[in-house]
């Protein structure tokens, strides 16, 4: 009897995993879903620009130290002065 009982609980269990995996490919699958994810992959894009941004900018101010400490000082200066998100 509680072998019956395990077993319709991991049937019913499966059904609504099943059920939910399906109603959400449908959803990526259909208009409205495929507006979001390519929101989604606009913002992700636009994330990964600006970290990348940075990282280079944070490289190039390495490197403008490293080759000539004393000019380096008025650069480093006017970067921070245009930055456009600080």
């Amino acid at each position: 009897m509680i072998g019956r009982a395990v077993w319709f609980a991991a049937g019913a269990a499966a059904g609504v995993y099943g059920s939910v995996k399906a109603r959400r490919a449908a959803y990526r699958l259909s208009g409205p879903g495929i507006i979001d994810q390519a929101a989604a992959l606009g913002v992700g894009w636009r994330a990964f620009s600006a970290e990348l941004r940075a990282g280079m900018r944070e490289r190039e101010d390495a490197v403008v130290q490293k080759l000539d400490p004393a000019a380096a000082a008025p650069y480093l200066q006017l970067v921070t002065s245009e930055d456009p998100t600080g």
